[in-house]
């Protein structure tokens, strides 16, 4: 076996170079090491792979076939080497992920910076934006997605994270001056506190006991395209919000705020990382991946049951 894989190499490298004479000299081999290799796997394979001439040489029919097949065999080979080096070391090299703005700055990146922590020759970079990023022409490695990725570019790939849970929520001050809303038609009489980005209509779209989806219109005076300026003025009993539960879950449990409606089921917005395909994933990016995997579902777990 090591014979032919030799036999191989030398024949890779002299269909490559166009001359065994350069062959040779990449190999670090005599021009003679490498022709009688190749003679050899000629004997072995029983057919010529070469026409030679005193002045030059080509590949025959089947030398064209069989370096084809021989050029993806060594790749295969490289690419077996490489994930088990990539598994035996430590990430290294430049990482570049890109994530939402506020719940990156929460939620993910903790997480990136304790592994820089860990893996002193990871060279981390993130972008924090809301808006759609294009993974090539920014040169981003890993992206962090809110929403389904219906539309996601070939070759693009995505792993899911988990689903970020919206609820309803108010301060037990403002609930106790203007009532605690039994059923979705109460919402009407109480303030609400809006996200807004420029997209979004100042209405709620929720799902009664009977699964039926509606669009509620709510009053309001505060529209934010912040979402932790709409926590503290949801805090400061300024109306009723609806946010993701991982935010409020410290407010939950101080007692701070209260889960408005809480029978009802809460919209889920799936959560998603994603990178360009490719087939070897080096090791910063695949220890990225599992801890984010690893760790994040829980964090978005976190305020969907109020601890008590």
């Amino acid at each position: 076996m090591r014979d032919r894989l030799s036999g191989i190499a030398a024949f890779v490298n002299a269909a490559e170079a166009g001359s065994f004479a350069l062959a040779a000299e990449r190999m670090h081999l005599s021009r003679s090491a490498v022709g009688k290799t190749i003679a050899r796997l000629e004997d072995q394979l029983g057919t010529r792979l070469f026409h030679r001439t005193t002045r030059s040489q080509s590949l025959t029919e089947d030398g064209h076939a069989y370096y084809e097949r021989c050029v993806r065999a060594l790749a295969e080979l490289d690419a077996g080497e490489a994930t088990l080096q990539a598994g035996r070391r430590d990430p290294q090299g430049r990482l570049h992920v890109s994530v939402p703005v506020l719940f990156g700055r929460r939620c993910v990146a903790p997480i990136l910076l304790e592994l820089a922590q860990r893996y002193p020759q990871l060279e981390l970079q993130i972008s924090f934006t809301d808006r759609v990023t294009d993974l090539v022409d920014e040169g981003i490695d890993l992206v962090v997605r809110s929403g389904r990725l219906r539309d996601a570019p070939a070759g693009l790939v995505a792993r899911k994270l988990g689903e970020q849970t919206m609820t309803l929520c108010a301060a037990p001050a403002y609930l106790a001056k203007r009532g605690t809303p039994r059923t979705i038609a109460d919402l009407a009489g109480h303030e609400g506190i809006f996200y807004a980005n420029g997209r979004q209509d100042a209405a709620w779209p929720l799902t009664d006991e009977n699964g039926v989806r509606q669009s509620v219109v709510v009053r309001h005076r505060l529209r934010l395209d912040d979402l932790e300026t709409i926590l503290a003025a949801t805090i400061a009993s300024a109306g009723i919000a609806r946010l993701p539960c991982w935010l409020i879950g410290d407010a939950l449990n101080s007692g701070a705020l209260v889960k408005v409606l809480p029978e009802l089921p809460g919209p889920r917005i799936e959560l998603h990382l994603a990178w360009q395909q490719t087939r070897h994933l080096p090791s910063r990016m695949r220890v990225t991946i599992d801890e984010l995997a690893a760790l994040l579902p829980g964090i978005l777990a976190i305020g969907t049951v109020e601890m008590k």
